[in-house]
C-alpha cells in the first residue's frame, strides 16, 4: 500500500484541518504528488427527506482544503460514510460497525497510488466513526497508516488523552502537535515539557501558538446560529469576529472597554442607543441586539456609513452570549484567510523536516 498519513485529535476542532494544509503545501512545493480526503464524512449539508447521498460523496472540508491548493477531482478521495443522526440510526438498526465494501475499495485505490502521499483527516475524537467502522484506530490499523494528533494544549493534565490515543495506536502513531498554546508559554513548554514527551514516546513535530483568528467566526454563522434578523450591511456577512464583547456598563466605562478589544461582537440591549454608538466607534464587526424595541434610525444610518451588519435577536442577552460562545473556535476552516493564516502558523511552528524524514519522503525539490 502508498504511504498514507492519517491526521486525528482526541479531541473535535483541534486544528486538523490548518495542518492538514500546512503540510500538503509543503508537499507540493517540493513536487510530492499527494491526495487527501476524509474517510467519515462529517461537514456535508443534506437533507435525507428531500435527497439520496451525493455520490461521490465529498466533504465541504475535502472540497475547501481542494481548492484552495488547486488539487484536481481525482486527488480528492470520497468519503466512505456521512456522520450523521440519519446514518447512525440506519447504521444502528441493522447492526453495523463495520465500514464495509467501501473501505476494500478504499485499500484497492491506495494500492494503485503508492506514489507520492495520501493524507487522510480522521474523524474528531478517538472514538468517534467506531460505528462506521472508521474511527481513528480502525483506520490506522486497516490501511497500516502512520498517525499525527494535533492536540490541544491546556496543562499537564492534556497528557493522559495523549497517553491513552498511545496505547490505542501503538506504533502507527508518529507524533504530534501541540496547538493552541498560550503564546508567553511556548517557551516553557518548547524547553521543559517536550522533552518530557518526547521521553515517553511521544514526538513532537510542532508547538503552535492560540490564534483567535482561525478561533473566529464569520458573522455570517452568527446570523444561522442565533436565527438573527439582518438589519443592515447583509454583504459584509463574512467579516470575522474574534472577540465577545457586552455592552451592560455605561457609556464612559463601555468606550474604555472597546477600545481593549479587536474584531468584536457587541451584544447589547435594543434600548442602550449609548452603548451601540460607541460600540460602532470601536473594532467592531457586529452589533447584536437583544430584548424588545428596535433601533433608532440614526444608529442604522452610522451602522450603515461604517459598514458594520447590525443584527437583532429574539434572545434574551445571556442567551445569545451563550450562543456565541459555544460558536468560538467550534467553525470549519473555510475561509481563505484562515487558511493563509495556517500556511504561515505551520511554516513557522513545526518541524516538518522531521515528520517527512519519519515518513520517509524524499523532499529534494523543497
Amino acid at each position: 500500500m502508498g504511504k498514507t498519513l492519517l491526521i486525528g485529535s482526541c479531541e473535535p476542532f483541534s486544528g486538523k484541518s490548518a495542518l492538514v494544509l500546512g503540510l500538503a503545501r509543503q508537499l507540493i512545493a517540493a513536487n510530492q504528488p499527494i491526495r487527501f480526503g476524509k474517510p467519515l464524512a462529517t461537514s456535508v449539508e443534506w437533507d435525507p427527506a428531500v435527497s439520496p447521498l451525493p455520490e461521490p460523496l465529498i466533504d465541504d472540508d475535502v472540497r475547501f482544503v481542494g481548492a484552495t491548493l488547486g488539487l484536481s477531482e481525482h486527488q480528492l478521495i470520497p468519503s466512505l460514510h456521512l456522520l450523521a443522526k440519519a446514518t447512525a440510526d440506519h447504521r444502528l438498526a441493522m447492526s453495523q460497525i463495520d465500514a464495509g465494501k467501501g473501505f476494500e475499495d478504499l485499500c484497492k485505490q491506495l494500492d494503485l497510488h503508492a506514489q507520492g502521499l495520501t493524507i487522510l483527516e480522521a474523524a474528531g475524537s478517538l472514538h468517534e466513526g467506531l460505528l462506521y467502522g472508521l474511527s481513528l484506530g480502525q483506520l490506522a490499523h486497516g490501511l497500516d497508516a502512520r498517525v499525527v494528533l494535533v492536540h490541544l494544549w491546556q496543562d499537564s493534565c492534556s497528557v493522559d488523552a495523549l497517553l491513552a490515543a498511545k496505547e490505542q495506536l501503538g506504533d502507527h502513531l508518529v507524533g504530534i502537535v501541540l496547538n493552541a498554546v498560550k503564546p508567553d508559554e511556548i517557551d516553557d513548554l518548547e524547553t521543559n515539557v517536550v522533552p518530557a514527551l518526547e521521553a515517553l514516546g511521544l514526538a513532537v513535530f510542532g508547538v503552535m501558538p492560540h490564534s483567535p483568528l482561525l478561533r473566529s467566526v464569520t458573522v455570517g454563522e452568527l446570523v444561522r446560529r442565533l436565527g438573527a434578523r439582518v438589519i443592515c450591511c447583509s454583504e459584509r456577512l463574512e467579516l470575522l469576529v474574534e472577540t465577545l464583547s457586552i455592552g451592560a456598563m455605561n457609556v464612559n466605562s463601555a468606550m474604555d472597554f472597546f477600545r481593549c478589544r479587536r474584531n468584536m461582537a457587541v451584544v447589547t440591549g435594543a434600548d442602550r442607543t449609548d452603548i451601540q454608538l460607541a460600540a460602532l466607534e470601536a473594532s467592531t464587526q457586529c452589533l447584536i441586539l437583544t430584548g424588545a424595541g428596535q433601533p433608532l434610525p440614526q444608529l442604522i444610518s452610522r451602522a450603515e456609513e461604517l459598514e458594520v451588519p447590525l443584527l437583532k435577536v429574539d434572545h434574551d442577552t445571556l442567551s445569545t452570549v451563550e450562543v456565541i460562545e459555544q460558536a468560538f473556535g467550534h467553525v470549519r476552516l473555510h475561509e481563505a484567510v484562515k487558511a493563509t493564516y495556517s500556511f504561515r502558523l505551520v511554516d513557522e511552528h513545526c518541524d516538518l523536516d522531521r515528520l517527512f524524514d519519519v515518513l520517509g519522503l524524499p523532499m529534494q525539490g523543497r
